[in-house]
């Protein structure tokens, strides 16, 4: 029940995200609403697809659905009234729910008989495929791909927790341990503005 509660705590963030750069761009309701989707569940569907999980999860709970509708409605009326609100808020909160969504990823892979590899991609999936796919249909460049140490976490975090079940650690335990890792290496990157070399290609 708890990480039930926090994926949809992730699912809201990370709809908020995607009105707030619908805002930016200046999108009609039904962009907002777009862009706020496939932020909050298109790294999800994405797994689902892959995994053959069908039909996808947000189909058989639609409580998904109008977790991302409310926030919309709600962030959408507090943008128009904006108050200040600390800098650390959302990004502290995306990167509580980017630590629940890539454990999900994880433990859905592994319970379809994918291999511990597959495992994590399918957890990095979960957390930033929704990421992605907002920030090519705003034709930026996706933060994944840039210098923020936003997938490398997930990484990091899907080893602990599969290597944690290799070793026949509890399920609820190596859950934790992955959650935690994630969560861990995310607000490290907040806290002390890490960030990953680029690669440069010299003229």
């Amino acid at each position: 029940m708890l990480i039930y509660i926090l994926d949809m705590f992730g699912t809201a963030v990370f709809a908020a995200s995607g009105v707030l750069l619908a805002g930016r761009l200046r999108m009609d309701p039904f962009g907002v609403v777009v862009l706020a989707s496939v932020t909050a569940i298109g790294g999800g569907t994405i797994r689902d697809m892959a995994l053959g999980a069908t039909p996808v999860f947000w189909i058989t709970d639609t409580n998904y659905l109008w977790v991302i509708f409310i926030t919309c409605l709600v962030s959408m009326l507090a943008i128009r009234r904006p108050r200040q609100m600390p800098w650390w808020i959302l990004p502290v909160s995306d990167a509580i729910g980017l630590a629940v969504f890539v454990a999900i990823g994880v433990e859905k892979a592994l319970r379809f008989g994918a291999t511990p590899m597959v495992a994590v991609i399918m957890g990095v999936m979960t957390g930033c495929g929704g990421g992605v796919i907002r920030d090519v249909l705003a034709r930026e460049i996706p933060m994944v791909l840039r210098t923020e140490v936003y997938a490398t976490a997930c990484i990091l975090g899907g080893i602990v927790h599969t290597m944690a079940l290799s070793a026949n650690v509890d399920t609820s335990i190596a859950t934790l341990a992955g959650i935690i890792t994630t969560l861990t290496i995310r607000l490290a990157a907040i806290r002390w503005h890490l960030s990953l070399p680029t690669f440069a290609l010299r003229h």
